[in-house]
């Protein structure tokens, strides 16, 4: 048997095809343009992304025995606004994660309905990127668009619908919507009101493993695959990515270092942190997850090593550096603004604390440290309500440097676990495939047969000392350097 994950991310979709022991057979790319029509825009044409998988798929299923796919699911870009009229063609360009044009809105429902009444109606606040507000953006500033909304859904959810004719999403994914009522998994009458919209407008409410419908016939027959081919409901790209890692039951942990950095804690117990400076969402595999975001994780990096050292060979600017927890240079890994904890679009990033002797080497570290003390703070408040795993997975580029992971097993003091799969999402949409195919009985089955740790890195005693001490001089700084960076942003 074979299944197919789609991760549908904001440059690619990325195809994978699984076989039932887990084993990826295949894996296509397909890009699509991202469109930036005013600043601080950020856009995508929905059309664009089937078109592109549907030439991702044929592509991935070429030389297989087709007869063998059995189900399909998918792992994508959360929060996107994709809004469809009663023909069913799209309205407008999807509104993204990262478009920054609500903050009105945010501000009115954080501030106006009040964050303690959107905690209690959805578990969470209002942030720029979350559905919620895009709705009451095109409410004010498109109305006659607005007045034509018919069915109103997530980015992965419009494929799961041009595949499969059904309307319909997960848990997961609609948690990111600041529509769902997380702990109770039904859409809050509440927010629907606030936002001026229904709920035969939204979708029909999956779990993440559960069969939404098959095929249609003519998208069957344009991949030469079965009518009976399954479409299962899928997951968020966080929640999808933490399947792909086995972060599920109770107490998983995974970090991720990509462009931007999660610290992603799985629970059968739902639970708030009384700041709401972690998401409170559902997890894929029936339970809940508690989710730190920091928007600027491997892209520090990436823009230290690319912008400012010129260079592109990372392994050689980390190879100098062997004075862990001693650095005396920190950095604030705010880039971008932050999210996690602090919910803060004016922060920036910073360097503090050189001196002559400051060398290249601790500019160097005092980045990589500065995510690491960034994802500390996440974690820090987890702990707080009573989550504390004592081990994580890692993934995401920023994974691939043995010094990046020593660092993070010694700031967390955790044990950090490689695993052998670094597809994330898209693996993880795939054993979601094959849990509604049948193969397993559970997501949690699925994962924790399926995904491989190669490797451990074992926190240090004397190490996790040192990094005690530095990130609690760590946590002195942004409270120190917040005045100055609003009123920068004023």
């Amino acid at each position: 048997m074979l299944f197919v994950g789609v991760d549908l991310g904001t440059s690619a979709v990325k195809l994978l095809l699984m076989d039932e022991n887990g084993k990826i057979k295949n894996i296509v790319s397909k890009e699509y343009p991202l469109y930036f029509p005013h600043p601080g825009w950020s856009e995508q044409k929905p059309e664009d992304w089937f078109a592109q998988s549907m030439e991702g798929l044929k592509e991935l299923l070429e030389g297989f025995d087709k007869d063998q796919v059995k189900g399909i699911s998918f792992g994508g870009q959360m929060h996107g606004l994709v809004v469809l009229d009663k023909e069913d063609q799209v309205i407008r360009p999807a509104i993204l994660w990262n478009d920054g044009r609500t903050a009105k809105q945010t501000d009115y429902l954080n501030q106006v309905i009040g964050k303690e009444k959107l905690s209690e109606y959805t578990a969470n606040i209002a942030f720029a990127g979350f559905t919620a507000p895009k709705i009451l953006w095109m409410k004010e500033n498109e109305p006659e668009n607005f007045a034509k909304i018919e069915k109103i859904m997530l980015p992965k959810d419009y494929l799961a619908y041009r595949l499969s004719g059904s309307f319909c999403t997960e848990y997961s994914d609609a948690s990111g919507m600041l529509l769902l009522d997380v702990e109770h998994k039904c859409w809050s009458a509440k927010m629907l009101e606030i936002c001026g919209i229904t709920e035969a407008q939204l979708p029909k409410l999956y779990e993440s493993w559960e069969v939404v419908g098959t095929l249609k016939v003519e998208v069957a027959a344009e991949l030469g695959v079965s009518e009976d081919v399954k479409v299962i409901a899928g997951a968020g790209d966080n929640a999808a990515a933490a399947v792909g890692t086995a972060t599920v039951g109770n107490g998983g942990c995974n970090i991720s270092l990509g462009t931007s950095g999660t610290l992603f804690i799985s629970s059968k117990k739902f639970g708030v942190d009384k700041n709401n400076a972690l998401h409170s969402f559902d997890h894929a595999d029936g339970n809940y997850h508690l989710m730190g975001c920091m928007l600027s994780a491997a892209s520090c990096n990436k823009w230290w090593m690319d912008e400012i050292l010129k260079t592109k060979d990372y392994p050689a600017e980390q190879a100098g550096i062997t004075r862990l927890g001693e650095n005396h240079v920190f950095y604030l890994p705010y880039l971008m603004g932050e999210r996690s904890p602090h919910n803060d679009p004016s922060a920036r990033a910073a360097f503090i604390g050189m001196s002559m002797d400051s060398t290249r080497e601790n500019m160097t570290q005092a980045v990589l440290e500065g995510v690491a003390f960034g994802l500390r703070d996440s974690l820090e408040v987890a702990r707080s309500i009573g989550a504390n795993p004592e081990r994580t997975k890692i993934c995401g580029g920023g994974a691939k440097s043995p010094l990046w992971r020593k660092i993070i097993a010694n700031v967390m003091n955790m044990k950090v676990d490689l695993i052998e799969s670094e597809e994330g999402p898209g693996y993880g949409a795939a054993i979601l495939a094959a849990v509604g195919c049948g193969v397993f009985d559970s997501v949690e089955e699925a994962a924790k047969k399926l995904v491989k740790v190669t490797g451990t890195e074992e926190p240090d005693s004397e190490l996790v000392q040192k990094y005690e001490e530095r990130y609690q001089e760590f946590k002195k700084l942004y409270p120190a350097l917040k005045g100055f960076f609003q009123k920068k942003q004023a």
